[in-house]
């Protein structure tokens, strides 16, 4: 379009300015959580990125035997249980909307679906709101913040589970919300057991060692268990 009222006066029109750029992600930098969603949706190649307390975490690129192997034998055990446990979900690497600084991508998330009573809900645009009741993190060069700041924005916000892989320290800490603070749930006979998802029963030593039979066969001790039948049938009946 000519701008008739520069070319009348015989004015050179100011030079357009560009729209601005959305800026990047970047490790450290401190946001609101609406500016967050905002620039991680403007970066479609990015796969993975967190808000915790208001300063974004961007990780590095994640190995095999240090990551994308324990999470594989992590989701295998979940999606297992999931299986044979209806209106319980399970989510990998989902983005979990907590609170206004707060809205990390775990690495899997178990819930009840909100019609039968769970606590998280799915938005309009199919993000989780609220706390699952379960969150797993596999932690290798995250640890600090996975047992740092990450468990306290938890806590605070009643996820009732924490499963924390320690890949480096070869350790799984299982960690349960009671009075406000997370406790380690206890080992019996070498296998933890969720108090809030009867049957999902766990031999920390075989899935540490990634001895997925083991792992696999505790489970289904837990899922022909009568607590998870029960279970099973409690959720059936809500609506």
């Amino acid at each position: 379009m000519v701008d008739t009222f520069h070319q009348q006066q015989n004015v050179t029109p100011p030079p357009r300015i560009p729209p601005l750029r959305v800026p990047p992600l970047e490790s450290g930098d401190r946001l609101t959580r609406h500016e967050f969603e905002r620039r991680y949706e403007a970066m479609p190649n990015l796969k993975k990125a967190e808000l915790i307390e208001g300063v974004v975490y961007v990780p590095a690129a994640l190995r095999f035997r240090s990551h994308g192997q324990p999470h594989g034998d992590l989701i295998t055990w979940l999606g297992v249980y999931r299986t044979f446990t209806p209106k319980v979900a399970l989510g990998d690497n989902p983005t979990v909307r907590l609170d206004r600084d707060n809205e990390p991508q775990p690495d899997a998330v178990l819930l009840i679906e909100e019609s039968a009573g769970g606590q998280a809900r799915l938005s309009q645009d199919d993000y989780v709101e609220g706390a699952p009741e379960l969150i797993a993190e596999v932690a290798a060069s995250s640890a600090s913040i996975d047992l740092g700041d990450k468990k306290r924005v938890y806590r605070r916000n009643g996820v009732q589970e924490y499963i924390v892989w320690q890949v480096f320290e070869h350790k799984i800490d299982w960690f349960r919300l009671k009075d406000d603070e997370y406790v380690l749930l206890p080992i019996e006979e070498g296998i933890v057991r969720s108090e809030v998802f009867p049957g999902l029963w766990l031999d920390a030593s075989a899935l540490l060692n990634s001895d997925m039979p083991q792992v696999l066969a505790v489970l289904q001790q837990g899922i022909d268990s009568e607590e998870h039948q029960q279970f099973v049938q409690k959720l059936a009946q809500k609506h």
